[in-house]
Formats: structure tokens, sequence, C-alpha cells
């Protein structure tokens, strides 16, 4: 097995001899997914880093790896003396990397990416950088040769996700995404991204760990759409249901060959961050096609839930809070007998209550268990080799979610082992504070992510505190746990609808020291309309416990505090039926309401 060091210079010797200056790894796949299959894990196979974002660039004298907040510290321990230069993106003195690669790359010099896993946006930055030094770009691939012991891509079994479950049929879905693009001016587009194939044809399969979607692209003209995906995979029953609904299929490598076919004068939209540069090649080489830039249509049409999936995922929810409480109990119990508890058995202690629920389909990512100073690093992962042991002093914290067939979900709890500090206790309602604040938030229409991140920060802005992430993110729906476009975080610009989802997750993160967090998934919802305009709320629909141990009252404020015990008397009302006599006494103690 190859070191990275061996790696990188094996990737050099195959620049230099096709005469490429630099070669850059995202992490992405042909369809620019967040989560990859193993297949395309090629910027951890590189590098060594194995965080689910980063992106290694290699030239002939230098390597850098850029990694944003929630990787600092996971990907300085892992690329360590392996000749690759950290870069923390956002920090003060970071080069982004197109000005990276600009100031490094020689004059006149050829810069190599692999197009089917490059971002059209991507290569457009790339090509702005390069401009005063006449670097060229050069579309290539460098890993499949060199990557040894590839694993093969994916091909589960896909299936159609029942309409009693996603509330809307393809062809009803189809429909919209047509008015959508007529709306935009087009009536052309390929849907490449994974959640968005999913969502707009009910289709699933198994091809991303924890993420039900399967490798396809779908091709909508304005008299037809056309499922590309390897049909082995699909039942003969699925191929005839897709028919009537007006999807054809044909074959996953077929896809260029398609877009070269377009014989009518179409208007293409297309998503300069979700097409890969190789199809967007394809699109401009087809004369009767125009292409028109814009954001993608599916990602905001399945970003407002409807009705029908909304009462899905609350119910996903109550079965994903019972087995949050029953994990809790067992181990509180463990804990009390002083049994070895490690970071590695909370893993497997929440997949095993997780798959006692109906229709569960098994976690939506991997469980991150971080006792202590690990819970600094926001995507730790707990491996037997390494894994804590529990103790009875400090915090827990756990981030975990489960997959069921009426829903996603994603939860945080951070939990007292025993005895706590007094500083542990106030950044713990610290973060309580910022959770409640936007959970409580009564915001007039129009207004975005990045407006609404600023008031959850804003209790531990006054103590001169951040956290290097957004505050939250959309939830798919039976698809992945990280959904746009909306975003709580300063950047973002989606405005928030009614029927959004929404996590709340501010956290404390000290390095070495102590992290917490504290994770309901919210729904957006109408709450008044007055002269002013109509004015939106949140509804937690998360049903948890929300440990009160470590809470400091008195830094509670009535508001909050009020909020607290209204969202615990939820919390009992909601799931007390699912539980069993002793269940339900424990969960009424640890949903009693606070005072002062």
């Amino acid at each position: 097995m190859k070191t990275v060091p061996e790696r990188i210079a094996a990737l050099r010797a195959a620049m230099k001899e096709a005469g490429v200056d630099g070669f850059l790894i995202p992490s992405s796949d042909p369809h620019m997914s967040e989560y990859l299959p193993d297949s395309y894990q090629a910027r951890s196979w590189f590098s060594g880093f194995n965080g689910s974002v980063g992106t290694l660039a290699v030239t002939a004298d230098a390597a850098a790896l850029w990694v944003d907040g929630r990787y600092f510290i996971q990907a300085e321990r892992q690329i360590a003396g392996s000749g690759i230069e950290l870069m923390r993106i956002a920090q003060k003195g970071t080069p982004e990397i197109p000005a990276w690669l600009a100031d490094t790359l020689p004059e006149n010099g050829v810069m190599g990416v692999d197009g089917m896993v490059t971002a059209t946006s991507t290569v457009e930055k790339l090509n702005k950088a390069f401009e005063k030094k006449h670097i060229s770009i050069r579309d290539i691939d460098f890993v499949t040769p060199l990557w040894e012991g590839r694993p093969a891509a994916p091909a589960t079994p896909a299936w159609l996700l029942d309409v009693k479950y996603a509330g809307k049929t393809a062809a009803e879905k189809l429909a919209q995404l047509r008015e959508k693009l007529q709306e935009k001016g087009a009536n052309a587009m390929l849907v490449s991204r994974l959640d968005s194939v999913a969502w707009l044809l009910n289709l699933r399969a198994d091809d991303i760990a924890c993420t039900p979607v399967a490798m396809a692209y779908c091709l909508v003209l304005p008299d037809s759409a056309t499922l590309f995906i390897n049909r082995s995979r699909l039942p003969q029953e699925a191929q005839y249901a897709l028919a009537k609904e007006g999807v054809q299929t044909a074959a996953y490598e077929d896809v260029a060959n398609a877009i070269a076919a377009i014989d009518q004068m179409v208007t293409a939209l297309y998503e300069p961050d979700g097409l890969n540069y190789t199809l967007y090649n394809a699109w401009k080489a087809n004369p009767n096609v125009t292409l028109l830039a814009g954001e993608e249509p599916v990602q905001q049409l399945k970003g407002v839930k409807n009705e029908v999936e909304i009462e899905n995922i609350k119910n996903a929810h109550v079965k994903d809070g019972v087995a949050m409480v029953r994990f809790q109990m067992a181990l509180e119990d463990k804990m009390a007998r002083g049994e070895a508890v490690t970071e590695c058995d909370v893993t497997e202690m929440l997949a095993t209550l997780r798959r006692e629920q109906p229709l569960c389909l098994g976690e939506s990512f991997d469980t991150i268990p971080a006792y202590g100073a690990n819970a600094a690093m926001m995507h730790y992962h707990a491996v037997p080799e390494t894994c804590a042991t529990l103790e009875p002093h400090g915090f827990l914290l756990v981030d975990s979610g489960g997959q069921y067939l009426d829903g996603t979900t994603d939860i945080t709890r951070t939990y007292s082992l025993g005895e706590l500090t007094d500083e542990e206790k106030t950044y713990y309602t610290w973060v309580l504070k910022c959770h409640i604040d936007i959970a409580k938030v009564i915001f007039l229409e129009g207004c975005t992510g990045g407006n609404l991140d600023i008031i959850a920060r804003s209790p531990l802005w006054q103590h001169g505190i951040d956290y290097r992430c957004g505050t939250g993110h959309g939830v798919g729906f039976v698809g992945g746990v990280h959904e746009g476009p909306q975003n709580l975080r300063t950047n973002n610009h989606a405005v928030f609808q009614p029927g959004m989802t929404i996590t709340d997750e501010p956290g404390v993160y000290e390095e070495g020291k102590i992290g917490i967090r504290i994770e309901n998934e919210l729904v957006c919802k109408e709450w008044d309309t007055t002269e002013y305009g109509r004015f939106l709320c949140f509804e937690p629909i998360t049903y948890c416990p929300i440990d009160t141990r470590p809470v400091k009252v008195e830094l509670l404020d009535d508001a909050e505090l009020t909020w607290l015990n209204n969202f615990h008397e939820t919390v009992y009302r909601t799931l007390e039926s699912s539980l069993n006599d002793r269940e339900r006494e424990w969960l009424k103690a640890a949903c009693a309401p606070l005072t002062r």
C-alpha cells in the first residue's frame, strides 16, 4: 500500500509525462454530490484526509488541501508529514484555490481537471484567475490509472417511493419543473444532482452510504423525460410505472450522447455549481442548444415540503424520538452500573434502537459520538482503535439521524455524564440560548438564512465566541441529510418559505477542551399577516428532551425559559403513547419544567 507522499509523487510523474503543471482533486462525483460513493473518494485516497468536504491541489512543487472550519483539527492531524499544506478556508491569510494556483503555476502553463467530477463553476473561476498568465485548462483523468484498488461504481437495487409518502407523483413533479423552467425562459434541463433526480422521479437506492439515492441523470425536454441509469438495477415494474408517468429509461453512460443527439431547438437551463464540466461541454457543442445559466429549480422545489411530506416527517421524528429516549435511558443505566461504555458502543446502541422502529432504512449519516475534548472536532469520527471510554463527568455529544420510509431525521444532544464545571454549564447554557432564540423567532417574509443566522449567534457573540460553521441546514425527504437552497449561515441568500425544513444547531467548540451542540429540526410556517406583511415562524418537529441538568437557569430570560418548558411539554405529549410505563416515567422527569 503506497503512502500519501508516494501517491502524490506518482501523480506528479503522470502530470509531467502528460505536460500538465497542476491538477485539482475536488470532493465530488459526476453529480456534484456532497456525500460520495466509495469509488469517488479520490481526494481522500490521495491526501489521507477523510472528512466529507475538502479540495486537494497538486503542482510540480507544491500541494495544498482546503478545508472549512469543521475540519481544521482533523485535517491537520491526518495530513501531518504528508508534505501537503493545510489551507483553512475563510481564515485571514488563506488564499482561495484559483488565486493560489494562478500564483503557483508557470506562465502559459496547463492546469488539469477531471471534467466529469469538476463543477462548471469551478472551471469558470479558474479560467478567470488564469487570464493574465495565459494558463490553459485540460480535461484529463489522472485518478483512474493511478488509484490502486479503486472500489467499483455502486449498483444497488433501485426502487420507487410510494406516493403516500412522497405526496406527489413523478408526472406532477415534472409538470412543476417544466413550469419553473418556463418562468426562467427555458424548456430543457439535465437534472444531474442525485437528490434532485431522487425527488423528481420518487427514485431511491443505496448508492451512497446513509443517503438513499441512485447514480442517475434525468434529461427533461419539452415533450419527454429520460432517466439515465444502469437499467439492470431497476425492476421492470418500476420502469413500466415511470413510463406511465412520462419517463423513459436509458443506459447511464449514454447521457452525453443523448445531449449531443438533441435535434430540436431548446433553451437548456444549467446550474454552474451542479453540472460537471464534461457534460456542460456536451451541451455547448450541440448547435440546437441555447444555454442559460441559473439556479437549479428542483433544489428549490424539493426544499419546500408538501403537506403529505411534512406529516410523514413528523411521524418519522416521533419514532426517532422514541429511539433517542431509549438510548439515553440505556446509557444512564450502563453508567449507573459502572459498565465500560465507549464512543463506538454509543454508535451501535443507537443503530440498534433505530432499526427497531417501523419503516427504518438505517442511519441518515454516520453517527458522531464524541466524549469530552473529542467533541471540539465538529465532524469527529470514532473508530474502535482510538475511541474514548465514557467517564462519569463532562459531556457526551451525540449527533445522529435516521432514514425512514416516511422521512429523514437529524438530531444532536449533548449529555451530562456526571460532575460538570461551572464553565461547562455556562457554555452549555449559552448554546441553549442560541438554539432557543432561532427556534422562537418571528420574522417578516423575505428574510434569508443570512438574516436569521445572526439571531442565533448573538448570545455567543456577546462573549466574543463564534462557531466556524452554519447554524443549520435543510434536510431532505428520504434523501440527503443536508439540503439546500435554505441554510442558516451568514452568506445564505435563500428566502425562507412555509414548508421549508431547517436544523437549528449552534455550538461551542474549544480545541482540546470541549464541544457542545444542541440540534432540533424545524419547519417554517406562517405566523400571521398584518398591515406590515406576512410573518413567519418555526415549529420544532424533533421530539426528544434537551438535557436540562447542565442549564444555569439564571442565564435564561423569561421568554427562553418559557420556550424550553413548552417544548418539553410538547415532547412528552407527543411521545407518551409510544412508550411503556417505565419509559413514560423517565420522560416525565426529563421533561419536567425548570423554575427559577
